[in-house]
């Protein structure tokens, strides 16, 4: 298997609530369908870019993320297909205002923000094992980690899904899901992203000016 570069992505499509165990952290059941939502193009940076905290939001939370990236055009295939479409796999923050979130009602305003979507550092074509762990560092400490087994929806099953809805073009990104445990982010944190066989993905915290 390879490291490959990571292109920027046409589409970027987010899973809300997918580990079992954030879900009974939240005192919430689990999903019986993947709950989807969107992140922009324009939020994505790479590893050792800043996360800018916008003025607006006085909460900014790190959240840990495996995504998938697409190889090849996918439109309503099944499971078994699924992994056909898969180029290779990615980290990713799923950077998010939440105050803003919950405030809204709705998650547009508090995903979307330039800077929210880091991604990489390069594509790993080789999958994670079911123990593999989703981990988020901040500031070198380990806040979040769970194994990708843990997933309600799995990888494969998540592709499948999507695909069915909207056609999937290649290098589009899918981010999967969180593990327990996100929290803030402040000026001059640096947060890490690592998943076990994929690779690591870091960044510093700035204040943003408007």
């Amino acid at each position: 298997m390879a490291q490959l570069e990571l292109q920027p992505p046409g589409k970027i499509i987010a899973v809300g609530l997918n580990y079992r165990s954030h879900a009974a952290e939240l005192g919430m059941d689990l999903a019986s369908e993947p709950v989807l939502f969107m992140k922009p193009p324009s939020a994505v940076i790479r590893s050792d870019d800043a996360i800018v905290l916008p003025a607006v939001s006085r909460q900014v939370d790190y959240e840990a993320e495996l995504a998938v990236v697409i190889g090849e055009r996918a439109h309503n295939v099944s499971t078994g297909d699924a992994a056909g479409h898969i180029l290779g796999y990615t980290c990713a923050n799923d950077v998010t205002a939440r105050d803003l979130q919950q405030s809204d009602g709705q998650w547009t305003r508090s995903k979307s923000f330039d800077t929210f979507c880091p991604l990489g550092p390069w594509v790993e074509t080789k999958p994670p094992l079911p123990e593999a762990l989703v981990e988020l560092l901040l500031n070198g400490q380990v806040r979040q980690s769970a194994a990708i087994a843990d997933m309600i929806f799995s990888p494969i099953e998540l592709v499948a899904f999507i695909s069915g809805i909207m056609t999937l073009e290649r290098h589009d990104a899918i981010l999967t899901g969180t593990p327990p445990g996100v929290g803030p982010l402040k000026p001059g944190d640096v947060v890490a992203v690592r998943v076990t066989g994929v690779g690591e993905l870091k960044n510093r915290v700035v204040s943003g000016t408007g």
